[in-house]
């Protein structure tokens, strides 16, 4: 993937993105439950399908969507779950890099077309989430891998669908409409990024 200038942002997305097992090799936990979620889905990378639905541990991807400037972040609301939550999703077949599942998804739900990965596709943090069983499926977890995404065409965002919704918000309202404490995390690591440019001091 080229690196794509954010008008706005005076950040470029990388040209070289990492594997599956060099992004969580890299990756950094700050919380004790981000290493022991890390420490879960560390084996996934040698998987030959990590993305695999029918595994009842498996990867999905998602981005916070930030207009750097506005210091504000898109959020997308989920009718089933009633939450505004970041976007993102499952790997489809053929997909290697989280990064390019999560930013396919985020131009998907928002229709922007100018995303890029900001300040850089490094993970912004590292999730496993419980999913309870629908009609559709039984219980499962995801493995949840999130990237930040920054656009200089906020106004152009629009939902894909009637009903899922797309909002910007100012980053301390976004933390207050947010029910789950891991998207509230996210959120306070996006808050630094934007105030300094580097995440916090990792666990050791």
């Amino acid at each position: 993937m080229a690196g794509t200038d954010i008008s706005g942002t005076g950040r470029t997305a990388p040209g070289e993105l990492p594997t599956l097992a060099g992004l969580l090799a890299g990756h950094r936990p700050r919380t004790a439950q981000e290493a022991a979620d890390l420490a879960r889905i560390a084996p996934l990378a040698t998987a030959a399908d990590p993305y695999d639905r029918a595994r009842p541990l498996h990867v999905t991807a998602s981005a916070l969507i930030v207009h750097p400037a506005r210091r504000e972040v898109l959020l997308r609301w989920h009718e089933r779950q009633q939450d505004w939550l970041q976007v993102g999703g499952h790997g489809d077949p053929g997909e290697e890099f989280p990064g390019a599942v999560a930013l396919r998804e985020a131009e998907e739900e928002t229709g922007l077309a100018d995303l890029a990965f900001w300040p850089s596709a490094e993970l912004l943090h590292v999730v496993v989430l419980p999913v309870p069983a629908s009609d559709r499926e039984p219980a499962h977890e995801h493995a949840d891998l999130r990237f930040v995404l920054a656009t200089g065409t906020p106004g152009a965002a629009r939902p894909e669908r009637p009903g899922a919704r797309v909002r910007w918000h100012a980053l301390a309202e976004a933390a207050g409409a947010a029910r789950g404490e891991a998207l509230r995390e996210s959120l306070a690591r996006l808050g630094t990024l934007l105030e300094d440019g580097s995440p916090a001091a990792p666990v050791s």
